[in-house]
């Protein structure tokens, strides 16, 4: 455990107990990049929000340089507030119907070979926002054709089945979705969701569709126990999820869960290691991990990791690999 040191909230009040100074090895330079500049203005340019901003994410500077961006569809306002997310809460605005086509021209400007496809909870549609999804899909198909997508939706909470069935038809390359931390801490932690539901979509789009990739990851530092991280790693693998994502979870302000603990580069390795040991053909452990972080690179390993996979396999089952 990190020892607590004094800071200044944000209203200039007297430090308090409740934050920890950020260690070193997760501390990163403010962002001033022209790249940086150059994505902002894009994204201000098409109205599109990115959960690189809404979430305060600490790697935007690197993302954003290198002309990579998360772009968050369904709007800036969420109908969950989860302890962890700095998204803002409350009764969200219509859907923007030039979404898709302005998310699928910020793809073509960038040049991006992989993108990445958010949303915040929309509780209030009635289907949970699938449609909108399947809407950015199409488009970026036709204007971005070279470009693969990988979507991290919600839990479509009681529309789970309607909402799968629709954005696995759209065939996107990976279906992303975040079990965020381990069941013992989701009734604090994220309330408005339930970790085998949560599960159970991971599970359900591989029924649907083998061929997409799934991905899940959890944060770190919350409070739980490594064998709690061990036992969701066995859980993500029983539902075939393919990548695992873990990474150290910041207090975006005081009025959030506080931080318990720093994890050290060491243990994330460590639990990096164990992970592969259990067979995820993708992991990233570093304290910096996010979810869309480096995200092309890491589609790439995984689908030559799979590629891989299917080659040893082969001869054993006598299937052709193509």
């Amino acid at each position: 455990m990190n020892e607590l040191s004094p800071i200044q909230s944000p209203e200039g009040q007297p430090p308090t107990e409740s934050r920890r100074r950020k260690p070193d090895w997760i501390r990163v330079k403010a962002p001033v990049s022209k790249g940086y500049q150059e994505t902002r203005k894009l994204m201000r340019d098409l109205n599109l929000n990115t959960v690189c901003e809404e979430a305060a994410c600490p790697n935007i500077g690197e993302c954003w340089t290198k002309k990579h961006a998360t772009v968050m569809i369904l709007g800036d306002v969420c109908t969950r507030a989860c302890a962890f997310c700095n998204v803002k809460t409350g009764m969200p605005r219509a859907v923007d119907p030039l979404e898709p086509e302005h998310t699928a021209a910020a793809a073509a400007a960038m040049g991006l070979e992989h993108i990445v496809i958010t949303s915040v909870d929309r509780d209030d549609l009635a289907d949970g926002g699938a449609g909108q999804f399947v809407k950015v899909i199409q488009a970026l198909r036709r204007e971005a054709p070279n470009t693969t997508i990988e979507i991290l939706t919600p839990d479509f909470r009681g529309k789970m089945r309607p909402a799968l069935e629709a954005i696995c038809a759209a065939g996107p390359d990976v279906y992303n979705h975040n079990l965020e931390t381990v069941p013992r801490l989701y009734p604090t932690i994220r309330p408005g969701a339930r970790y085998y539901a949560s599960l159970r979509l991971l599970e359900e789009v591989k029924r649907h569709d083998p061929l997409i990739f799934t991905k899940s990851g959890v944060m770190l530092g919350l409070g739980e126990q490594r064998l709690e991280v061990h036992q969701v790693m066995d859980d993500m693998r029983c539902a075939d999820v393919d990548f695992i994502t873990m990474g150290q979870y910041l207090q975006p302000t005081p009025k959030h869960a506080k931080v318990e603990e720093f994890v050290t580069p060491k243990s994330f390795g460590a639990y990096g290691a164990v992970a592969r040991a259990k067979g995820f053909l993708q992991v990233a452990s570093t304290p910096l991990t996010r979810s869309s972080y480096h995200a092309g690179d890491d589609f790439a390993v995984m689908k030559a990791a799979r590629e891989a996979k299917l080659a040893k396999a082969a001869p054993k089952i006598g299937i052709a690999v193509v």
